[in-house]
């Protein structure tokens, strides 16, 4: 991971290495039901809106999933593992480690393992790691196994503003708890932290006159933006030291959450325990008490089924959301 810091202390994520898109184009990944497994941990915000997306689309029956740990294994790489399976092994692909589908794919493969990462269950070979485009492969190219009446996460007419507004949100919120949390200097810190938040003031006017992002209905750009706010209160606001204000505290922004997590696909994909165990025990910048790491007892989650009456920005009523 050290490799990840420029000289000015600075965090820059390392490029994705398997990104060969899914298609029908010579080159491509073929699109084929049973042909491939997902891998994720539910810690992780990039793994989570890949499931969010194959669990509103009806992807469930066509790609598999499999779940590593929250806990990072005392091993001396980065790694995740599937310490949660029977006997310590995937059951589908009988690894221990996500590095054996990388170093299966690539043998001279030396960064870290990552989710979300595809699977081909033919040659159990990492084929694509592109968390930035995975969703919107789901949503496009595996049209033909989507479910019935399923929603249009990014509909072609929007894809350019949706495309313009995910870079934006992954370069200043995504990422940018990450350049917050794991800055080297101080100011490094500080310029990543007023970007943030200058980002999320932004986002709660933008959300004080429409229910989503793009108005009475649910984009891809909702999925990748509550992947990172549903995590900020319990890891990031402490952990990552973003700690201006709460989601809790913006008005919109907290209503827009609720609203999310209490609509199908995305609050029983949310696992809280793994979340606070992964952020709060597992990654090494956290310092708590010396060697003694404490587990956040919170949330209330009572308080993410309350009423948020966001409803009422909504110029009609949407099926898939009620």
């Amino acid at each position: 991971m050290t490799k990840e810091f420029n000289k000015d202390g600075s965090f820059q994520r390392q490029i994705n290495r398997f990104t060969t898109p899914f298609g029908d184009q010579p080159g491509e990944l073929p699109i084929e039901k049973d042909r491939y497994r997902l891998l994720w941990s539910p810690a992780c915000p990039w793994a989570h809106r890949s499931v969010i997306v194959r669990h509103i689309l009806g992807l469930e029956e066509v790609i598999s999933i499999g779940t590593a740990s929250p806990m990072r294994p005392q091993i001396e790489e980065v790694d995740w593992e599937f310490s949660l399976d029977p006997d310590g092994v995937d059951p589908v692909l009988g690894i221990k480690y996500m590095s054996e589908v990388y170093k299966q794919a690539d043998p001279t493969y030396e960064g870290r393992p990552t989710v979300p990462v595809i699977v081909d269950l033919t040659n159990k070979q990492a084929v694509n790691n592109d968390y930035f485009k995975l969703t919107n492969y789901l949503e496009t190219v595996w049209a033909p196994y989507h479910k019935e009446q399923a929603p249009e996460l990014y509909p072609e007419y929007l894809r350019k503003e949706i495309d313009e507004l995910n870079d934006v949100i992954f370069h200043e919120v995504n990422n940018g708890v990450y350049k917050c949390g794991f800055a080297r200097s101080q100011d490094a810190y500080e310029e990543a932290y007023d970007t943030l938040f200058a980002r999320l003031d932004d986002l709660e006017k933008r959300l004080a006159t429409r229910r989503f992002l793009f108005g009475d209905f649910i984009t891809d750009s909702d999925i990748r933006l509550y992947a990172t706010l549903i995590r900020f209160d319990v890891a990031y606001y402490n952990g990552f030291k973003t700690n201006r204000n709460l989601i809790r505290e913006y008005e919109h922004l907290w209503g827009y959450l609720r609203d999310l997590y209490q609509t199908p696909g995305f609050g029983e994909t949310t696992d809280f325990d793994a979340i606070k165990m992964h952020y709060h025990l597992s990654i090494t910048i956290f310092q708590n008490n010396g060697d003694v790491k404490i587990l956040p007892k919170g949330p209330d989650l009572m308080l993410f089924e309350s009423l948020h009456n966001r409803e009422k920005l909504s110029s009609q009523v949407d099926p898939f959301l009620r």
